[in-house]
């Protein structure tokens, strides 16, 4: 079965979330968040929209390396409304994800994101 537009530009969406490029650029990240993000992190904390930019983007933070995902996939739950599911590995660790991505003025918004650590 063909993914539908919405979920094909989700899964593109997020894919640029995860390039660091993108994650080390404050204006680039802003561009894919949804001013009402939230975030329940794979280290437990809850991030909101200025927390995370201000993290991934501070002069201390550790530069920004390659996430490795796989399993990604996505289900329209509405004509607005897409969620992934993925794993990632990350400098050896490994997360279940999920984001809900919301069609907000034209454009695909990362609306809320968790990730959850699991060994193999």
């Amino acid at each position: 079965m063909a993914e539908s537009p919405a979920v094909v530009a989700a899964i593109e969406a997020e894919l640029r979330l995860l390039d660091p490029a993108v994650r080390s650029s404050a204006e680039l990240i802003g561009e894919l968040l949804h001013p009402d993000f939230i975030e329940f992190g794979s280290s437990g904390r809850r991030w909101d929209r200025r927390s995370i930019i201000a993290a991934l983007t501070a002069d201390d933070a550790p530069g920004a390396r390659p996430v490795t995902t796989s399993e990604m996939r996505g289900v329209e739950l509405a004509p607005h409304l897409v969620l992934l599911t993925f794993d990632t590995e990350h400098k050896g660790r490994l997360a279940h994800r999920s984001s809900l991505w919301m069609l907000t003025g034209g454009l695909w918004l990362l609306y809320f994101h968790q990730g959850t650590v699991f060994t193999l």
